[in-house]
């Protein structure tokens, strides 16, 4: 199989990563799942990421559609296209399985998908983590992770805004 075709089959509908999660739980993998918009990739995006698959044998992660970063971060955003960020994303060793979502939240992803790992970055606590209290109701557990110092999206497009203004 082509190095594309293994990086597009990284990407799946909730439908097709169910069935794919199944066969991972019936060979006893450990499914660590984490999400966000991963708008314009970074350093700071590879140590995390590369940190969550330290912590099980398959990573998932929920990419937000541009739909849903607008809902969040306003209407400049998303920078780049949902395609874009899910195929960029897939191209990372580290992760195993990509599923777009276009709620503000990845609750309904964590309830279909029920990982035994949920892990998110360093500004949340397992208090304010969408579906914690779920993972840990079925005996899964929830991991934060530090942030990189110094590597925001955020900061990166304030940068650019920056170099426009001049």
């Amino acid at each position: 199989m082509s190095s594309k075709k293994k990086i597009e089959k990284k990407i799946q509908t909730l439908k097709h990563a169910k069935s794919t999660v199944q066969d991972w739980i019936s060979n006893n993998e450990t499914i660590v799942f984490t999400n966000g918009c991963f708008d314009i990739l970074h350093l700071g995006h590879l140590d995390y990421l590369s940190k969550a698959k330290d912590l099980g044998s398959k990573l998932i992660v929920g990419v937000n559609s541009s739909n849903s970063v607008r809902k969040l971060k306003g209407p400049s955003r998303p920078i780049n296209s949902t395609k874009s960020r899910s195929t960029l994303l897939a191209g990372f060793e580290c992760i195993d399985l990509i599923v777009v979502f276009n709620e503000e939240t990845p609750l309904n992803l964590i309830n279909e998908l029920k990982p035994d790992i949920l892990v998110k970055g360093g500004d949340y606590t397992i208090e304010t983590t969408v579906g914690a209290k779920e993972v840990i109701n079925c005996g899964g557990n929830v991991k934060i992770i530090p942030f990189l110092e110094g590597y925001s999206t955020s900061k990166i497009v304030t940068k650019i805004q920056s170099f426009s203004k001049t």
